[in-house]
């Protein structure tokens, strides 16, 4: 069975104790408050598709990238401090990629446009780092650190003007990469 032509879409499975046991919540689509079905999360199976998970409500904090697979402790395997508190599901994107990054806020500063993954704004770009961007095709992961590194931030299309106003205070990108996974 191909999945061209269907919307696909993605399940994760979140359980409150480790090793995928106790009370578990199933979701298939983004949820902006888990802390309303689950109090507490540790571990998680990812089904189907790719989410971005956070340690906050409403998709704010720390964000882990998860693909299909089994994380029976995730909180150790990814050095999280706290519980999954949020998860939005990443949709499959077919076609080109393309970001526009900016050295400075509001768009200002030095600029490039990128179709590919970047592992080091400094080394390929000369810019010191990035603090605003225009995704116009495609979802991305940007990275604190070069080699896709450190905290990360996913950016689906449309115009980030300040990273702080995202929450992000002082945090700096310096390796950018395109969510390319099938994630089925």
């Amino acid at each position: 069975m191909t999945n061209t032509g269907m919307n696909m879409r993605g399940k994760i499975t979140f359980y409150e104790e480790k090793n995928f046991q106790g009370r578990s919540y199933e979701c298939m689509n983004d949820c902006s408050d888990m802390t309303s079905s689950l109090s507490r999360s540790q571990s998680c199976r990812v089904e189907s598709g790719c989410f971005m998970v956070y340690d906050r409500n409403n998709y704010m904090g720390n964000q882990y990238f998860m693909k299909r697979g089994e994380y029976s402790d995730y909180m150790s395997m990814m050095g999280m401090r706290d519980c999954i508190k949020s998860c939005r599901m990443i949709p499959m994107h077919r076609g080109q990629f393309r970001m526009k990054i900016y050295e400075k806020e509001n768009f200002g500063g030095q600029s490039h446009e990128m179709m590919e993954d970047c592992d080091n704004v400094m080394e390929h770009y000369r810019m010191n780092e990035c603090q605003s961007c225009n995704v116009m095709d495609g979802h991305w992961l940007m990275y604190e650190q070069p080699q896709f590194r450190g905290k990360m931030m996913y950016m689906r299309p449309g115009e980030y003007r300040n990273f702080m106003d995202m929450g992000m205070s002082g945090q700096r990108f310096m390796s950018m990469r395109r969510i390319t996974d099938s994630c089925n």
